[in-house]
């Protein structure tokens, strides 16, 4: 190699680093440069493929939690693998208006503040003060979004009560009643007496409750029958009893009515029923088809009437008893004690553990009841769903989800849309005053004249982001970014919200594609276009116990704590290292430490590259490499390849786990080690020999490579450490980018300069290895210290390693013996080609004679331990009535024992005699 340069005549790029990492100095500047400079916005007019995802939209009454972390994490990591890789990149940013949840906040704030509530206000007033309030307070999480690096595009930053999202809904809206998919009818709905609306399902919440199992009597003598229940207050709306058809113990009173105890206006006709379990209490239940869906079924089934007991703020009403007026579970004592007075009671009241939904805004308990809503008929929209997975239009990540998926789609409910609050999509219905409904669309006026009046109900919050994936890009105006863009590439969420959210978008997406000049197009065998062609479902970050994170076990982790304390770059790691399709992700502050070590040894690597004139400059000659060289940039290709097949199939966790394993194990601590002694000019600092210097020069460029490809690999997940690293590598040079962020992905056999793999030089660098840690694990048992060089002899030749014994006598510290060498130890090390005997001469190294008590007591420790386990083992009794588990712990501590007996024993025997 000609015109050699030594480390001294090149620029110490480590001086462009600071001493330490320390991410909450960098951070922040970082990305606001990132953002400046435009990296991040999308060019609608781009030659470059498009690749596009919408971010799940966030509560704006929200803050980021471990789950939406994760969500942005990999979501990120995609977007920047893609932007990359030469495509052009949309993420699309956004919020929703959360109608219950801001609705809420604002109310309790106003309660607080100004000791009233929304009907104080009037309608339009009041919503003007939650629009005050979202302007000074909403959208914390989007500072949030900034502080973990989501490379989103700002500019097209949308909110799901915007203008072009208004006239989404509304259009979208009309175009489904119009075809008769939606409609008005009163059905069974979640109610929440605090807030006053009905709520959705993913609203409420299911928890384990003491209650109490009443047991009474309908009918009198033989004309009688006994049912229980949990929420007796509803026996006030009772009108039937329900029987299995092939209940002998109850034929003969099917058909019969019975008197109502509490009111005369009622009485309950003994109805058969398939649903009713014969086996289960005494294989009659009562029926309150106003009060319980199941109920509610059954009174369709049999034409019953439906009495409506409990009222909107869950006040027992209309009964014409004495409990009128009652909240529910005052009335519930009293019906009882009523029941007890009459002598009804056929059981005394015990506890009774049962699942009782609750709100998730409110907290108090649902009541399941009668409500006229607004509803969307979901057959043939759910059909279209199923038929884009099934057609494989859209593909599901993992396929595990997809029974799943079948098994909602395809038994899907029609759909309650209505909620009775101000905040939100309002329903565009007027109502005149002959009767007529008018739905408007957003080009259509609006009806005047006296007794015209708009619905005053809401659209359910899901109704709005279920167009999210085109509504964001313009729809149904015929925009440049839904021509580009959409559909999406991949939608990243959580399997929790698989229905009730991923579902939706599907039915909307394939029914906006088949309105008359629809600018989403026609999708694939000329079916309706889909949102997106992967949907990406991980799983849920929970507690290293693996408990869900709740306030209640007051294990929820901010995850804003962690980026303050160890980085967002360490957030990411830790979220991405453990994300495997599907599955729950349990992790703890230990995790989030190991990942600022990991982002700390990357930071140290770099630095003492630079410091040795580490440098991107092309690779040199294949055959002028060391077999050190070529197995890292080996291995490194192959690294490349599994990196590129784990993402392909959004198994995060598993390509990160290679990088981290990759970065820390082999480049890290083998190869930088290697390095120092193949390369002696970056160790020792003695004027190099021209075959040294060029071997030098050498090296810079391989550690140079090495470095750019990993840094490059690195940065989707961990983008704030690599771009500093990366630009004090690339510093200045010619042709480079200015920024990781925009710097190419490594193509396939770029890491290894296209060659085929070495498989003799990966050999003979693996028995190196081999033979460093055996070395080293047999000088830490003869009490070596390590830093400690030790006289040693072996035939490295022998063994196909004569160009590496150099690497290993200063890995493993073994000086070339001087005349007259006596050994006093020895080890035999099987290697692939042969058995290599090394000898060593400790003597001067180790106290002997404190190496000897310390071994004679450990010796002790294991002989007690095998006794112990022994003597268990031995008692037939013991192994008769332990678990198996038990059995087998002792087996493995009996195993363990004696084989530390004779690691211990022969290390006494190999130590000189005093």
């Amino acid at each position: 190699m000609s015109d050699v340069t030594n480390a001294e005549n090149l620029p110490n790029r480590a001086d462009n680093l600071p001493k330490s990492w320390n991410p909450s100095e960098v951070e922040a500047d970082l990305y606001q440069g990132w953002v400046d400079a435009g990296y991040f916005t999308a060019d609608a007019g781009s030659d470059k493929p498009a690749y596009s995802i919408v971010l799940p939209p966030p509560n704006v009454t929200g803050q980021l939690h471990m789950g939406h972390a994760l969500d942005h994490t990999l979501m990120d990591a995609l977007a920047r693998r893609k932007r990359m890789q030469g495509f052009e990149v949309l993420w699309l940013p956004g919020m929703d208006h959360a109608g219950i949840a801001t609705q809420t906040k604002v109310e309790a704030q106003l309660k607080e503040s100004e000791g009233k509530d929304r009907f104080d206000y009037g309608r339009e007033e009041f919503i003007e003060r939650v629009w005050e309030w979202k302007k000074e307070y909403g959208g914390v999480i989007g500072g949030q979004m900034r502080q973990i690096g989501d490379s989103v595009d700002w500019s097209r930053e949308r909110f799901t009560l915007d203008d072009g999202l208004s006239r989404a809904v509304q259009t979208i809206f009309k175009e489904l009643f119009d075809r008769g998919l939606i409609y008005r009818a009163k059905r069974m709905v979640n109610w929440s007496p605090v807030l006053q609306t009905a709520i959705s399902d993913i609203e409420v919440k299911y928890e384990d409750r003491d209650g109490e199992l009443v047991s009474f009597r309908y009918g009198d003598g033989e004309d009688s029958i006994v049912v229980a229940t949990t929420r007796v207050e509803t026996m006030l709306g009772d009108v039937a009893v329900a029987v299995h058809p092939e209940d002998e113990r109850h034929t003969a009173l099917v058909g019969k009515t019975l008197p109502h105890p509490f009111r005369d206006d009622l009485t309950l006709t003994v109805i058969a029923d398939d649903y009713v379990d014969p086996e289960f209490g005494s294989g009659a239940v009562k029926i309150t088809p106003a009060h319980d869906p199941n109920d509610f079924a059954m009174g369709q089934r049999h034409d019953l009437d439906m009495p409506e007991v409990i009222d909107a703020t869950g006040t027992i009403a209309g009964t014409g008893t004495r409990f009128d007026g009652m909240d529910r579970f005052e009335a519930r004592k009293a019906v009882t004690e009523a029941l007890r007075e009459q002598g009804r009671i056929v059981k005394e009241v015990r506890p009774y553990v049962h699942s009782v939904g609750h709100s998730e805004r409110s907290g108090e308990v649902i009541e399941p009841r009668l409500s006229e809503q607004w509803w969307v008929k979901v057959d043939e929209l759910a059909k279209m769903a199923g038929d884009a997975v099934r057609e494989g239009d859209t593909v599901i990540h993992p396929a595990s989800q997809e029974p799943r998926w079948f098994d909602w789609v395809d038994d899907m409910h029609d759909w309650c849309i209505s909620r009775q609050l101000w905040w939100g999509h309002r329903i565009p219905i007027w109502y005149g005053p002959e009767g007529e409904i008018v739905c408007v669309g957003p080009d259509d006026p609006e009806p005047t004249g006296e007794g015209w009046t708009q619905d005053p109900d809401v659209l359910d919050t899901w109704f709005s982001s279920a167009l999210w994936p085109f509504s964001t890009m313009g729809w149904p105006e015929a925009t440049p970014e839904l021509a580009k863009f959409y559909p999406t590439s991949v939608l990243v969420t959580g399997y929790d919200i698989l229905f009730f959210w991923v579902a939706r978008m599907m039915m909307f997406s394939t029914f906006a594609a088949t309105l008359p000049n629809s600018p989403l197009g026609e999708g694939a065998g000329g079916r309706p276009q889909i949102p997106f062609t992967d949907v990406f479902l991980h799983g849920l970050v929970r507690d290293e116990q693996g408990r869900k994170m709740s306030k209640s076990l007051g294990n929820g982790i901010d995850p804003l704590d962690w980026v303050r304390d160890y980085g967002a770059d360490a957030l990411r790691f830790t979220l991405a290292r453990g994300a495997n399709p599907g599955s729950d992700l349990p992790v703890g502050e230990d995790s989030a430490q190991s990942s600022r070590n990991f982002a700390t040894k990357l930071f140290n690597a770099t630095r003492f590259a630079l410091m040795n004139g580490a440098r991107v400059g092309g690779l040199p000659p294949r055959e002028t490499l060391t077999d050190t060289d070529r197995w890292i940039l080996d291995r490194l290709e192959q690294v490349r390849a599994d990196v590129d097949g784990a993402l392909d199939k959004y198994e995060f966790a598993k390509a990160n786990e290679a990088l981290y394993h990759f970065a820390w194990d082999e480049f890290c601590d083998w190869y930088l080690e290697m390095s120092k002694v193949d390369f002696p000019r970056l160790a020792e600092g003695e004027e190099p020999t021209a075959e040294q210097a060029a071997r030098s020069e050498s090296t810079r460029l391989v550690l140079g490579h090495v470095l750019d490809t990993l840094l490059r690999l690195l940065h989707p997940t961990i983008p704030f450490v690599t771009e500093v690293l990366w630009k004090a590598l690339t510093d200045g040079d010619e042709g480079t980018p200015e920024s990781l962020v925009i710097a190419s992905w490594p193509e396939a056999g770029a890491a290894n300069g296209g060659a085929e793999a070495d498989a003799d030089a990966a050999r003979r660098i693996d028995d190196a290895q081999k033979l460093v840690t055996e070395v080293r694990r047999f000088r830490s048992d003869q009490g070596v210290k390590p830093s400690q060089r030790v006289p040693a002899r072996f035939d490295a030749a022998a063994a196909d390693l004569a160009a590496q014994e150099g690497i290993v006598r200063s890995l493993a510290r073994l000086e070339t013996p001087e005349e007259g060498f006596t050994a006093t130890a020895s080890i035999e090390v099987r290697l692939s080609t042969a058995t290599v005997t090394v000898e060593l001469d400790t003597s001067g190294t180790v106290d002997v004679a404190a190496e000897r008590k310390r071994l004679e007591k450990d010796l002790a420790v294991a002989e007690k331990e095998l006794a112990g386990t022994e003597k268990k083992l031995g008692n037939e009794s013991f192994l008769a009535k332990a678990p198996d588990a038990v059995v087998d712990k002792i087996r493995t501590r009996n195993k363990v024992a004696r084989e530390e007996i004779e690691r211990i024993t022969a290390r006494l025997e190999g130590l000189p005699k005093a």
